[in-house]
């Protein structure tokens, strides 16, 4: 009886050890005993951004709960920003799950630093993998700091993965010359043929069912990247360009704001663009409670020195500080008080990005601002008919007629518009041209639909 006990008992334990020996079995003993594969699937087919990092991360972060065996990118791209590639590069780097890349006709640029990151690269033949020197908007390459950056990049995840370095920064740098392979003044680019003649490919591939036949899986079973509704929408309005327009809305909401009395549909579409702009970074945890707050307090600062400090100060100026701060730290996806050197390169975008967008949209609303107030073009918008004066008509209200040439006191802040003092009087009026201070003498030159418009006394 006692002997029977034993026997069942190390009958167990080698049924248990058994199983967990099978949950540890790497990849390619799963391959080699036929068993079934699980596969992780998803695609990088679009310009490399901060929607391409956040599907990533939502894939990756998916593929490990779910314990699969392999994780498969399908990959078409001709690149995009630095930074987005980087954070997709060290997510592949950390993977505990082996990760291929299968190349379906363009992995440029930061498309080759991620691909160069997995483990295995496959492409379809006419594919091609290279080209990655660091360029700015208009194509030109950017100054040596940033290639001397990207090269580094690409040597040390070629290091990572068993890959030439040599070859890699050669992808970057044209001055770089390989005997054999490339010359000077020729950023190196493979073909796919290429690629697997020079070890920087495991081969070929025609399909994703192709490459998994030519690694040795029979049986498979794959899972792809499903993204919802919500997934899509925030991923719009992370985009570099979506955020852009956003804070040029933000800005231009504001200072339609300041040119008009009371409150009314300019402060709603900035609202609504701040709005845009901060719910799905803060979602994402890439913009903090105190960034925000920073914007707020910015708002507030600028609000003070407006109505109720003359002139603009120390207040107005801090209020424009804070609210640059809260736009460009919101974007920078780092933790907590942390701007480390490697958060560098991101807060350079996200400044270069709330600057170049704010000062269009002051442009843009000065200049809107300017011929809504000075133009007839818009009339269509409302009755086109002329109630001329020759055919009877009259003004119901003459007194403005007789204020031309009259002068008064500013009894507000022309910015363009506000309000100023005739004889006892207020009128709402518009400064011909700048801004007027509030207490400065000024002269009526024109009237337009019960508004004065004014320019200071001589």
């Amino acid at each position: 009886m006692v002997r029977n006990s034993i026997i069942g008992l190390f009958i167990f334990l080698a049924i248990g050890l058994q199983g967990i020996a099978g949950e540890s079995l790497t990849l390619r003993q799963k391959i080699d005993s036929g068993m079934l594969v699980r596969v992780y699937k998803f695609d990088i087919k679009e310009p490399i951004a901060p929607p391409v990092w956040r599907s990533t991360q939502k894939a990756m972060n998916e593929a490990h709960e779910m314990n699969v065996d392999l994780i498969l990118i399908h990959m078409n791209t001709y690149g995009g920003t630095l930074e987005a590639a980087d954070s997709i590069r060290t997510r592949i780097l950390r993977s505990n799950i082996p990760v291929f890349v299968f190349i379906d006709n363009n992995a440029a640029s930061a498309g080759a630093l991620i691909s160069i990151a997995c483990d295995s690269i496959y492409m379809r033949p006419g594919a091609n993998i290279g080209a990655a020197t660091v360029v700015d908007q208009s194509g030109e390459p950017l100054p040596d700091k940033y290639q001397s950056y990207m090269r580094s990049m690409m040597r040390s995840t070629a290091e990572a993965k068993g890959r030439n370095p040599d070859i890699a920064q050669a992808m970057v740098d044209e001055r770089i010359v390989i005997e054999g392979i490339t010359e000077a003044n020729q950023v190196l680019t493979f073909t796919a043929a290429e690629a697997v003649e020079n070890g920087f490919s495991e081969g070929k591939a025609n399909s994703i069912e192709d490459l998994l036949e030519k690694i040795g899986i029979r049986e498979y079973e794959i899972t792809e990247l499903v993204l919802t509704t919500l997934d899509r929408i925030i991923g719009f309005l992370i985009h570099p360009i979506v955020s852009g327009i956003l804070i040029m809305l933000i800005i231009g909401g504001l200072y339609f704001e300041l040119q008009t009395p009371g409150i009314g549909f300019p402060i709603a579409a900035s609202i609504l663009a701040a709005l845009l702009y901060f719910a799905p970074l803060y979602l994402e945890g890439i913009a903090a409670n105190w960034e925000i707050l920073i914007f707020i307090i910015g708002i507030i600062l600028i609000g003070i020195e407006l109505f109720a400090i003359p002139g603009f100060g120390v207040t107005g100026v801090l209020g424009v500080v804070f609210v640059m701060a809260g736009l460009v730290l919101a974007m920078v996806d780092n933790m907590g008080f942390n701007f480390g050197t490697q958060y560098f390169h991101q807060i350079v975008q996200a400044f270069f990005i709330v600057a170049i967008a704010s000062f269009l949209s002051l442009v843009s609303s000065f200049y809107l601002s300017r011929k809504l107030f000075t133009t007839t073009t818009f009339g269509q918008l409302a009755l086109n008919t002329v109630q001329d004066a020759n055919e009877g008509y009259t003004s119901a209200d003459t007194k403005y007629r007789s204020m031309v040439g009259k002068t008064g006191l500013t009894h507000t802040i022309l910015r363009p518009s506000g309000k100023v003092m005739i004889e006892d009087d207020i009128y709402d009026a518009t400064a011909d041209s700048g801004f007027i201070e509030k207490g400065e003498s000024v002269v009526v030159i024109r009237h337009s639909t019960a508004q004065l418009f004014v320019r200071l006394a001589e």
